[in-house]
């Protein structure tokens, strides 16, 4: 019996909330005194496996093989179910990022799994997993209960602590794909790398999002979103709205149909507060609301709320992080 979790890789190495997985996996396996099991899948995996090692883990699984290369469902679903059988997992955690929702999502439907999507806490109770998630932009935690042997769950990302790196873990166990390239009916033509190195949204401890209020002049209110985020370290986020009408693309979006995010901090930048919005931060453990609008829905949910422009409250408190700040 052991817990699994899978620990993702990026160019820039593994996602960091693996390592928040790492320190809940362990106190699930304690509970149903197991061993806890990581798995490192890609062409090159020697240091995401020694990072693994070092963050406790008593067995990390590596399958390297050229063909996880890039990452394509099948291929990576064949190395999950390795894994699994290798390690006699009942428990297999995966952050809840695109790759972790899919393969999740996938991997269950083929060990016949329960499956818990975007769950915010575990537990055990009786011998078995039970997730929590949130529900209804976040006003209600329900809790899932599995029936089946292997159960499986994402988990939304800053759920839990990050786990620091610190003790010597167990050995690495290589295993084999058992996939030739002919097997894999999805084929990678071409991947790109946008420009830019910016803080990821869905890691980041702090985010500030802009929204249809910058309507009046998107190009220098997103300018000074961007302003406040780099003085603060954080990601630029923005609602649906601002999307949709172009200010900023996508893959900044915050709500029900864009990411979701759990900040330490969270800056809500002519934002109304929509309930898709709240959907999507309505975790963050401090939110702050910059609208003109007092009577903007967002003041009911923030735990501070600035009523003003935000083309002379942004630039005011841009220089005060950075006095302080230094």
């Amino acid at each position: 019996m052991s817990v699994l979790v899978w620990i993702e890789q990026t160019p820039d190495g593994p996602v960091s909330s693996s390592w928040e997985l790492a320190g809940k996996g362990r106190e699930l396996a304690d509970a149903l005194d197991g061993k806890l099991v990581a798995l490192v899948m890609g062409a090159e995996t020697s240091a995401a496996a020694a990072a693994a090692q070092a963050h406790g883990f008593d067995t990390v699984y590596t399958i390297t093989d050229p063909a996880l290369a890039n990452y394509r469902l099948s291929a990576y679903a064949a190395g999950l179910k390795q894994a699994v059988t290798a390690g006699g997992a009942t428990v297999v955690l995966a952050a809840a990022t695109n790759f972790g929702r899919e393969l999740t999502a996938y991997g269950a439907c083929q060990l016949g799994a329960g499956l818990a999507a975007d769950a915010v806490d575990l537990r055990v109770e009786g011998g078995k997993l039970v997730a929590v998630r949130s529900v209804y932009s976040n006003n209600i935690l329900v809790d899932i209960v599995f029936e089946t042997p292997v159960q499986v769950a994402s988990v939304r990302p800053r759920s839990f602590p990050l786990l620091e790196a610190s003790a010597s873990g167990g050995e690495i166990t290589a295993l084999d794909l058992g996939l030739a390239e002919d097997d894999i009916p999805e084929k990678v033509l071409e991947s790109k790398v946008t420009a830019g190195s910016e803080v990821s949204l869905t890691d980041a401890s702090v985010v500030v999002s802009g929204g249809r209020g910058v309507a009046s002049d998107p190009e220098k209110g997103f300018a000074l979103v961007t302003e406040l985020a780099d003085v603060l370290d954080a990601a630029v986020g923005a609602s649906r709205a601002a999307v949709d009408a172009g200010y900023i693309p996508y893959k900044h979006q915050v709500g029900q149909t864009g990411k979701v995010v759990r900040p330490d901090l969270y800056i809500a930048v002519g934002i109304s507060g929509a309930i898709q919005h709240l959907a999507g931060m309505g975790g963050s453990k401090v939110i702050v609301a910059i609208n003109k609008d007092s009577e903007a829905p967002i003041f009911e949910k923030a735990n501070y709320g600035i009523v003003g422009d935000l083309y002379e409250v942004l630039p005011a408190l841009t220089v005060a992080f950075q006095e302080r700040l230094g």
